[in-house]
């Protein structure tokens, strides 16, 4: 089952100041992701997980990767999951309208 929550992608940039420090905005960005995110997800074999993501960006100088570790953090947080057992992961980036920007994903 496909998940999409509407959300703009928060980049590692975005997300820290210096090298360990957040920034509120990836503080806000966690809080809403957190939110958003369905309450249950069917996680086949938390130690082999492999997991597509498809960002919807409003610019198309996003970078596809930059994204990933935010929301991989927000994954870890809601469901418990250890990133360290992600395997394998597709990334996918679409470009859609401002305001319209997305977080699709699946767990498999």
């Amino acid at each position: 089952m496909n998940h999409i929550i509407k959300i703009k992608p928060l980049s590692v940039n975005e997300a820290f100041r210096g090298r360990k420090i957040r920034t509120v905005k990836y503080d806000v960005f966690i809080r809403n992701c957190l939110f958003l995110l369905p309450l249950n997800l069917d996680i086949p074999n938390k130690e082999n997980i492999k997991l597509a993501i498809e960002f919807g960006f409003s610019s198309k100088a996003s970078d596809i990767d930059n994204c990933c570790k935010s929301f991989i953090d927000c994954l870890v947080k809601k469901y418990g999951v250890d990133d360290r057992f992600i395997y394998e992961m597709h990334v996918f980036k679409a470009i859609v309208k401002k305001g319209e920007e997305y977080i699709k994903f699946k767990v498999y």
